[in-house]
């Protein structure tokens, strides 16, 4: 069993078409095998207001700027913490998060031109907690996401090639600046991407795998 998760948050991130929801869920099945307390969470959304926000920002029909995306994530994201986020972590289980502030680190900061350090500054005024205790990068070129994504595509999916390809680099240069950032490569087959956040997880948060 894995010992020491308690109250460790946990994020799994990247670009459009990396399998973040996929390799959450394998996680998650392994850690509670592993007999890990763990809640896992979609930002945005998971909780109502957070669920309707999401709905905004992914509705292709609407036309937000990036500021405007910046500031309904962070909302949404501050009602998921007070939510769900914190009751969890005081119960000293571990929380899973599909995407937390490195997303709009990369997609509003870098790729939207809004700057990464106004993210930063923002998030830092606006939430309990701006830093996982460890965020996994799941990296994975252009090409290989769009064939991944083999069904109709959300607002921020359509956006172009250009920017999603600022936004891969964005995740990458975010890695660079922090120590809890890691990437793993995501084009891997599903099992061996799953092997490694698993040995990446143990190796940064300084676990061990015991019988």
């Amino acid at each position: 069993m894995i010992k020491n998760l308690k109250s460790k948050l946990i994020v799994l991130d990247g670009p459009d078409g990396c399998g973040k929801s996929s390799q959450r869920d394998l996680l998650a099945q392994f850690l509670t095998n592993n007999k890990v307390k763990i809640q896992c969470f979609r930002d945005p959304g998971s909780t109502a207001t957070g669920e309707k926000i999401r709905n905004i920002l992914l509705d292709p029909a609407n036309h937000i700027s990036d500021r405007t995306e910046l500031l309904l994530y962070m909302a949404s994201r501050a009602q998921l913490w007070d939510e769900c986020i914190a009751p969890t972590l005081k119960k000293k289980n571990c929380v899973l998060l599909d995407r937390w502030v490195s997303s709009t680190c990369a997609y509003q900061g870098f790729a939207g031109g809004v700057g990464v350090q106004k993210v930063i500054d923002i998030a830092e005024h606006s939430l309990e907690r701006v830093w996982p205790d460890l965020t996994i990068i799941l990296d994975v070129d252009l090409k290989t996401a769009k064939q991944r994504m083999n069904r109709g595509l959300d607002r921020m999916e359509q956006k172009a090639a250009a920017y999603h390809k600022k936004v891969r680099n964005g995740f990458l240069k975010l890695a660079k600046m922090r120590k809890d950032i890691v990437v793993v490569d995501a084009t891997q087959d599903m099992q061996t991407v799953h092997q490694q956040i698993v040995q990446t997880i143990c190796k940064n948060l300084k676990l061990k795998i015991e019988d």
